[in-house]
């Protein structure tokens, strides 16, 4: 990650027995599921989920960013590694064998979620979208404002544009030294 860094806690290979059915596994039913397991054990740690990956394949991966006010040092991601891991165990969400890695956002942190924006009003963002806006799919500048469904990005040249939120294919703080 340019500029920044970010803890990582990578905790171990876990192995689901073979005990479902050889077919196709629903990649979205999987993320789904581990979501409404993780995000409240989370939540009770005063953490929150931001951002998961989940990559199934022969030996898949699964990365949960965690944050909190003030930042998740190496002993949060230790804490939520450890009752993560359990509650993966005892739940056996995931249809294959894994590696579980629980990490910081990092500086340029991912927004996800529509409180995302709300939270970081005010500061410096890129933004991709699906379909062009004014012309283009990329912008830099600072996150003005979060009305319904829309953002409102001052660009780096003083322009004003709107962006739907259901139009933003990726967007995360810009680290700015």
């Amino acid at each position: 990650m340019k500029g920044g860094f970010s803890h990582s806690f990578l905790l171990k290979e876990m192995f689901t027995p073979n005990r479902r059915e050889a077919g196709i596994v629903n990649q979205d039913a999987v993320y789904e599921n581990i979501v409404k397991l993780v995000e409240p054990f989370l939540e009770g740690l005063g953490m929150e989920l931001v951002h998961l990956e989940y990559r199934p394949a022969r030996k898949g991966y699964l990365c949960i960013y965690i944050d909190k006010p003030g930042g998740v040092t190496l002993e949060d991601c230790e804490a939520a590694s450890r009752g993560v891991s359990d509650l993966l165990d005892a739940y056996d969400p995931v249809p294959h064998s894994y590696v579980l890695e629980v990490s910081s956002p990092g500086v340029e942190r991912p927004l996800v979620k529509k409180r995302d924006y709300e939270r970081f009003r005010g500061e410096p963002v890129k933004v991709a979208t699906v379909n062009p806006v004014e012309g283009s799919r990329r912008f830099s500048g600072i996150l003005e404002t979060v009305e319904d469904d829309n953002i409102m990005l001052r660009l780096d040249d003083g322009r004003l544009v709107t962006v739907t939120l259901e139009n933003i294919s990726k967007a995360h703080l810009r680290f700015m030294p």
